[in-house]
């Protein structure tokens, strides 16, 4: 004997279990997103499904704005307007869930009015997951009362988890970005490899290169954590247009790479570290955002680069040690990383740093709001600055 429901009751049964999914779904993308400390590898996850249509359209909205200022504000809104996007996406889809939830068991809410429909329990259970508590509708039976109560307890734990979450969130931004504003004095604005060692060299500090990188594969740990753990962080961009953690990791690499390649007096040792750690962040970052790598963009470094690279260091006093293997070892470690942060700046709509130093560069610390136009102010400040590393080192 088959057991046939009825049409209304075989709707309000998929209408339940439609429910029960969307919490399933919402309460496991949320524990995912905030409180599981590591990676998810789902493939399909409602908060990557998000991040991906939303990026997409924001992105392709960004590309058309040709003023690179205004296009840096415009993608700077996306990181935060998007995180509270998605929670409030979270917020909807459970409301959403306990009301289909509450239909399917029959609507057993009583309102002031006696009119009781779909929308009556879209409206009791947002009144009930916020906890306003106005009165106009109540739980009449056992279903209805423990659905209430379940409600209750999971707005006050989102709202808590939430509060919770932000603080984790900018707490990880604020250090990923203090070490950026610190690589501007070093490298300059934006960063390159070549004027990193210049700097040093020219101060007689190369040795002070060791010390550097080790703080830079803590800061790549440091990045490879907390942007794996939460990925929206990689939508949160720099304070200056001419600055980001992927340029300043990419400039790292480049520096590194570098060192191991052909500078001397300065240990390797270090240098292969944070290049490993750093390259490390760098791939499963692209992994994490599904970014294949990119081999088909014009090289960073051509071959008739090389001279110049070589011609600009030794000026400069770094010792150079160019023997016959050390542009193809050098072309090696480049091959280890430069097509995952090309396809990281393809994704997030980045400019890679050079490896050289424009020939106006000016860095971000000697200017000013007031002073930008300024060319000979600046120059004071480096000169008085000069002067003052140049006493330092003697």
């Amino acid at each position: 004997m088959s057991l046939v429901l009825p049409p209304e009751t075989a709707i309000r049964a998929a209408i339940g279990l439609l429910g029960l999914g969307l919490l399933l779904l919402v309460l496991v993308d949320a524990f995912e997103a905030i409180v599981l400390p590591r990676r998810a590898t789902r493939r399909w996850r409602l908060s990557r499904l998000f991040y991906t249509t939303t990026w997409r359209l924001w992105s392709a909205v960004a590309t058309h704005i040709r003023h690179l200022k205004r296009r840096e504000a415009f993608l700077s809104v996306f990181g935060p307007l998007s995180l509270l996007l998605l929670l409030g996406a979270w917020a909807a889809g459970l409301i959403a869930a306990f009301a289909l939830v509450e239909w399917a068991s029959g609507s057993r809410i009583v309102s002031l009015d006696g009119a009781v429909n779909l929308v009556s329990d879209f409206y009791y259970s947002g009144v009930t997951f916020f906890t306003l508590g106005y009165g106009d509708f109540t739980p009449r039976g056992a279903i209805a009362r423990l659905l209430s109560i379940l409600e209750a307890g999971m707005g006050f734990a989102f709202l808590a988890v939430v509060i919770g979450y932000l603080p984790v969130i900018y707490s990880a931004f604020s250090r990923r970005e203090a070490v950026i504003t610190m690589l501007d004095t070093r490298a300059g604005s934006p960063p390159s490899a070549v004027e990193l060692i210049r700097r040093h060299a020219q101060k007689n500090a190369l040795p002070v290169l060791d010390s550097f990188f080790a703080d830079w594969e803590r800061w790549a740990a440091d990045l490879l954590e907390s942007h794996l753990s939460y990925p929206v962080l990689s939508y949160y961009r720099s304070q200056h247009d001419n600055q980001s953690w992927l340029g300043s990791i990419t400039a790292v690499l480049d520096a590194s790479a570098l060192v191991l390649a052909g500078i001397v007096d300065v240990p390797n040792w270090q240098a292969s570290h944070t290049f490993a750690l750093a390259r490390h962040a760098a791939v499963d970052l692209a992994q994490t955002f599904r970014a294949s790598p990119v081999v088909s963009v014009p090289p960073r470094l051509g071959p008739d680069d090389l001279t110049r690279l070589r011609e600009m260091l030794s000026a400069s006093g770094a010792p150079v040690r160019w023997c016959d293997d050390s542009a193809a070892r050098l072309q090696k470690l480049r091959d280890l990383y430069e097509p995952y942060v090309a396809a990281l700046a393809q994704h997030f709509l980045f400019a890679l740093p050079s490896w050289f130093p424009s020939e106006r560069q000016i860095s971000n610390w000697q200017t000013s709001a007031w002073g930008r136009a300024s060319a000979s102010a600046s120059a004071a400040v480096r000169g008085v600055l000069s002067d003052a590393w140049r006493d330092d080192v003697h």
